[in-house]
């Protein structure tokens, strides 16, 4: 009977220092150790959803990013200015008036002729033949180049009211552009009627002899 008391007590001894250990170690640990692991899993869960978070902003601002550079490299992207159409209705209205004043190639070349005339015509020839060969010639030259220059009018002016409409068919042309075109190709139509009465001696033709 002894016996089984006295194991009974190291028994009980023993239990009692065990649970009493593991009260000495809850009660060092305390809240700190339960604050440490609290943060612990806080951080695992903050480093699970970081990379998804951060990998669904650079998708949004990389959409975003993509939208944007389509907007701008689209249709409405790139807008022409119309400077090209501009420049070439003032060139056709200036061709346009070079037709009906002769010009200075005109003017040179009339020149030319009328010289090679009077080098090719000897004293000796009819009035008819000189006049033909001094003033004739150089007139139907002045005529030629007037009609080259407005039919060169004519084209451009005609490129320039004809090119929205290959273009850019959305943007609408400006007023003065359209103005200043028409104006070109009215001169061109003039100067290039004048030119062909002209050359053919059906307007201001040299006088004959008899």
């Amino acid at each position: 009977m002894a016996t089984k008391t006295a194991e009974g007590a190291e028994t009980a001894g023993t239990g009692s220092g065990t649970e009493a250990r593991k009260d000495d170690e809850t009660t060092t640990a305390g809240p700190g150790a339960v604050a440490e692991t609290e943060q612990a899993e806080q951080a695992e869960q903050t480093g699970e959803a970081g990379p998804e978070t951060a990998g669904d902003e650079d998708g949004e601002s990389g959409d975003a990013e993509g939208a944007g550079e389509a907007e701008a490299d689209g249709p409405g992207g790139k807008v022409p200015s119309g400077v090209g159409q501009g420049a070439g209705a003032v060139v056709s209205a200036a061709l346009g008036l070079v037709s009906l004043t002769g010009g200075w190639i005109g003017t040179v070349a009339s020149a030319r002729e009328q010289l090679i005339g009077q080098l090719r015509t000897s004293t000796s020839a009819s009035v008819g033949t000189q006049l033909k060969e001094v003033y004739g010639d150089a007139w139907h030259t002045t005529a030629l180049w007037a009609g080259l220059f407005a039919l060169a009018a004519l084209i451009t002016a005609v490129v320039v009211l004809v090119r929205p409409a290959f273009g850019a068919p959305g943007r609408p042309q400006a007023a003065w552009i359209r103005s200043v075109a028409w104006a070109g190709l009215s001169l061109g139509v003039i100067g290039l009627l004048l030119a062909v009465l002209k050359y053919s001696d059906a307007l201001l033709a040299v006088p004959s002899a008899g």
